[in-house]
This record gives structure tokens, C-alpha cells and sequence, in this order.
């Protein structure tokens, strides 16, 4: 896959920035806050666009987790909008019905609450009471309701994903009907796809407010399509659930203080891989070089070891995820890592799905979010009236009792989701991110290094050539997985240390969509976007 020519990948100004993975998502929010929005105000924005036009990746029946800092030193906020499994979804309603393991897809995958629009709502009360925001929500969905009534383009993304899952999906219920053609062949890249339940759906949330997806008419009707379905979802499952405001996890790092995600995400991965690459040095080497590579492969492999033993639903936690990334745990793990030789592979790594965005307003607000369904399209289901694809986030949960992630009513799914947040020694603030799943720590890592320890243009950062160790979206091997732009000796170079080398694509969507703003001291914003994706960054 070649670089994308359309979207702007570098943007510049001071009245605010956003990038996002899609470019009408980001135009989106960048009206908003010409308007005189603030970056929740924004956020919003895009994000319902986003969920619009990039449906694969992203739907109103997935998770969100948003990471909110007010301007200069002001508090960093987490919001949690990922639902909990189903009352009913036990491990007996499976073995019931015949089920060894939880299915992929189809309505047994259907087993968890979606938390994304009451994400929705409390950061659209929070931007109203702590920010003034003023703009209706009539106006934050404009776009996505025109977008979803009249059409939007079908991206090459779309495309193939639709293509490569057509078999897989066709026979789910709703799904045929929303994302394929009359013939139920896929749908070819440049047409257009319409949307009128979802306008719809969108358009009553923006009458009678976002709780209504949960409490509401709408809910009422998601419910009914899901037991009609087979999902043991509930009406009383969307009823109970409200999203939450946490403290999220933050690293000291000789650059600055970064913040990421707390359980049950993979946010301390993320946090502890530029832990460990802060104490094995990677600031002097060349960015694109064998060593600089060897090292972030490695410190990856030790990130993951914490979370494969450690980190589940923050409530069934047998450590505090803080002790994880101390000093002492991060130095020992940085000790551990052999310059000259590669540690063991593979070790199990899970797919994923996703959008991340990124605001920043005038004033210095902040925000980055992700949005997920998990796999490509989700569950599959299309919820009759309503237009809402559900997630399958619930599949990773295991029908053995004793495993990590054992499948128990209430119990909040693992998350590969984490949104980043660094403000730096040097007064700046950085907002970043991706999508792809077991990648988005390695494309955090990459993206902060050359950013930061680099100094390189954060387009040129994010366009660089970059990695991926073991699986993916769309990728199920164990291999370190290399771009084919690094020069041929960086391959062969790895592969002598004892790494499994396979060579992708030159623009790769297996290694993420990433983003990124940056804002100095003196307010100029710099905003980048993706070559791999359909995005842009947009300056107000």
C-alpha cells in the first residue's frame, strides 16, 4: 500500500488543532472550534463523524476511552466508557448453548455493554460545566447526521475490509443489509454509502440527549434487537451503565511527565515500554537504525510480560497498576534486555480495530480519544431501526475460570485501547496516538521517540518507516514485521540478532494509524496525521 495522497498529513496555527484518522472527522472538528468550541466540544464532533464515515473501525456500539488535561499544569482526567459484560453473559449461558469458547462473531459475541456515547454524555456535561462549552449537541452531530443521511465515500480501508470479511459476516444479522451491495457483493472504494437508520439515531441523540442511547428510546430499541438477535445483552445492562472519571496513569520520564490509560487497558504498556527505552538510552541513535529497533522490540517484549500476567479489569487487579511501572520494576525490566541478542517469541498477541483522535484548543485544552469496536466491523451485527454495529470487545473474555481474563457478569473486558498525553520539560504539550492493537504501544513508542528525543517534524515522525512485533488487524503472524522503506541492512542486521523478520508493505495500515499535536509554549500547534490512513490534521 503506497502513501495516501488525500488529507492534509502537517498542519499548522494557533487556534486550535486536530487530526484524526479520516479527513472529514478532523474538518469536523476543526469547524467547531472556529465556531468558538472548546476541544471536548470538538472531540465530539469527530467523533461521531468519525463513527459515520470509518464504520469498520469504529461504531456508536463500541468502547471509548478519552484522556482530558487542562491547559499548562491543570489536572489530566480519564474518562471510562468501556461497558462491563452482560448480567447473563456467564460462563453456564455458553456451555448452554454449546459453546466451548466465545465465539468471534454473531450475537454470542454481542456480550458486553457498549460505553462509547455514555462517554458521549459525561464529556459533553464536563465540557459545559468545567469548560463552558455553549455549541448544541445539535450541532456536534451536524456533520455526522448530513454524512450519515446523504452518504459518504466508501475509503479504500472500507473496501478491503469489507472484501476480506464479506464470507465471514454476510450471514449476521443486519449486516448484509448495512455494508454490502444489493448483490451482496462488497462495496467498490469512491461509492457511496448511506446510512438513514443511523442519521436517525444520531439525530435523536441530539434531541433528546445522549442518554437516551442507554436510558431512552433508543435503548429500548437496541435492546429488543439485541434479544431478538440472540445476545444476552439487556435492556437493564444498558439501563445500569454509566461511564466514569478516573485517574489516569502517568510515567516520570527524563523528557517530561507522560500519561496514559489505567485497567483495563494496555495504557502502563505503553507508558513502561518509554520507561524501559528511557533507561537503555535511545535518544543518540539513529531513528530508522538496527539498534534504535532492537531496542523498542525488546522493551516491548517486557512490557507485555506485565500485561500477560497482570492487567484485567481494574477491580479484579491482584497489583496496583502504578507498582508496575516503578523505578525499580522499569530499571530491572531495562537490565534484563541483551544489546546483542534477541529474547524469545512469540507470545500470544491480540487484533484489534480502532480510531484515534486528537484536540487541542486555543486555550491549551486538550484531549485524545479512542474509539473501538475491536475487531474489523465487530460483532457484525446491524441492530434493526437503529443502525448501530455492535462490538465483539467481550470474545477476549475466557470461559476458563481460572484464566486472567475469566468471562464473569459485570467484568469489564481487556482493552488494547490507550490514549497518550505528555507534557514535556521543555513547556510543550504533545497529544498522540493510534489504532492497531497489540501495535498501538509500539507506534506510541516510535511516535514519542522521534518526536521527542529526535526532534523530528512530527509528520515526518509518523510517516517514517516503522515496526510491528506479532499480531495485528489483519495479521495473524508472530513475526517483527518491518515496513519495506528501512534499508535492507536494518533487516538483515535484526534478523542476525535472532529476530523473525518479515517485510510489509511500504505504507502499512498493519502498523497503525497514528496522530499527533504538538503546542509550544507560545501556542503555535503543530498537527500530523497518517500517510497509512485517510486522515489529516486541521488547523482552526
Amino acid at each position: 500500500m503506497s502513501a495516501r495522497a488525500h488529507g492534509l498529513l502537517r498542519a499548522v496555527g494557533t487556534r486550535g488543532m486536530v487530526t484524526a484518522p479520516h479527513w472529514q472527522a478532523a474538518e469536523s472538528g476543526a469547524d467547531v472550534l472556529r465556531e468558538g468550541g472548546n476541544a471536548i466540544e470538538a472531540m465530539l464532533a469527530v467523533c461521531a463523524t468519525i463513527a459515520v464515515v470509518y464504520p469498520h473501525m469504529n461504531a456508536l456500539g463500541g468502547d471509548a476511552f478519552w484522556l482530558v488535561a487542562e491547559p499548562g499544569d491543570g489536572a489530566v482526567r480519564a474518562l471510562d466508557a468501556c461497558g462491563p459484560a452482560a448480567a447473563a453473559a456467564s460462563r453456564d449461558w455458553y456451555r448452554e448453548r454449546g459453546f466451548d469458547a466465545i465465539p468471534v462473531r454473531g450475537p454470542a459475541a454481542a456480550n458486553t455493554v457498549a460505553g462509547l456515547v455514555a462517554g458521549w454524555h459525561e464529556a459533553f456535561e464536563f465540557g459545559r460545566t468545567a469548560w463552558g462549552g455553549r455549541l448544541p449537541r445539535s450541532r456536534l452531530l451536524a456533520d455526522a447526521i448530513r454524512r450519515a443521511r446523504h452518504g459518504a465515500r466508501v475509503t479504500d480501508s472500507q473496501a478491503a475490509a469489507t472484501a476480506a470479511k464479506r464470507d465471514e459476516l454476510r450471514s449476521i444479522p443486519g449486516f448484509a443489509e448495512a455494508f454490502l451491495e444489493p448483490d451482496a457483493t462488497a462495496p467498490a472504494a469512491g461509492g457511496t454509502r448511506r446510512a438513514p437508520a443511523l442519521a436517525d439515531t444520531l439525530d435523536t441523540l441530539a434531541r433528546d440527549g445522549f442518554d437516551a442511547f442507554h436510558r431512552g428510546d433508543i435503548g429500548a430499541t437496541l435492546a429488543a434487537g439485541l434479544a431478538a438477535a440472540g445476545s444476552p445483552v439487556s435492556h437493564d445492562d444498558l439501563r445500569r451503565y454509566h461511564a466514569q472519571w478516573r485517574a489516569p496513569l502517568s510515567l516520570a520520564h527524563s523528557a517530561g511527565t507522560l500519561w496514559n490509560f489505567p485497567p483495563p487497558t494496555q495504557g502502563l504498556v505503553s507508558l513502561a515500554i518509554l520507561g524501559i527505552l528511557d533507561r537503555v538510552g535511545v535518544a543518540d541513535l539513529d531513528p530508522l537504525g538496527v539498534e534504535y529497533v532492537h531496542r523498542c522490540v525488546e522493551a516491548t517484549k517486557r512490557a507485555f510480560s506485565l500485561r500477560d500476567r497482570h492487567v484485567t479489569d481494574p477491580t479484579r487487579m491482584r497489583v496496583a497498576a502504578e507498582s508496575l511501572i516503578t523505578d525499580e520494576r522499569l530499571t530491572a525490566l531495562a537490565d534484563d534486555i541483551d544489546l546483542s541478542r534477541a529474547a524469545p517469541w512469540p507470545a500470544p498477541l491480540l487484533p484489534g480495530d480502532t480510531v484515534w483522535m486528537g484536540v487541542v484548543d486555543a486555550d491549551g485544552r486538550a484531549v485524545s480519544c479512542i474509539q473501538s469496536i475491536y475487531h474489523e466491523f465487530g460483532s457484525g451485527i446491524v441492530l434493526p431501526g437503529t443502525g448501530v454495529l455492535w462490538q465483539n470487545r467481550g470474545c477476549g473474555f475466557s470461559l476458563d475460570p481460572k484464566a486472567l481474563q475469566a468471562l464473569e457478569p459485570g467484568r469489564k473486558p481487556f482493552h488494547t485501547l490507550n490514549p497518550a498525553l505528555a507534557r514535556l520539560a521543555d513547556g510543550r504539550l504533545l497529544v498522540y496516538g493510534t489504532m492497531g492493537g497489540d501495535g498501538q504501544p509500539q507506534t506510541q513508542a516510535a511516535t514519542f521517540t522521534r518526536i521527542v528525543l529526535h526532534g523530528m517534524d512530527p509528520a515526518d515522525a509518523i510517516a517514517a518507516p516503522r515496526w510491528l512485533l506479532g499480531r495485528t488487524w489483519g495479521n495473524a503472524s508472530d513475526t517483527l514485521k518491518l515496513e519495506s522503506r528501512f534499508a535492507p541492512p536494518v533487516a538483515e542486521r535484526l534478523a542476525r540478532l535472532g529476530h523473525r523478520v518479515e517485510v510489509l508493505d511500504a505504507y502499512d495500515e498493519a502498523v497503525g494509524h497514528a496522530g499527533a499535536i504538538v503546542r509550544g509554549l507560545d501556542g503555535a500547534l503543530v498537527g500530523a496525521s497518517d500517510p497509512r490512513s485517510d486522515g489529516a490534521a486541521v488547523a482552526a
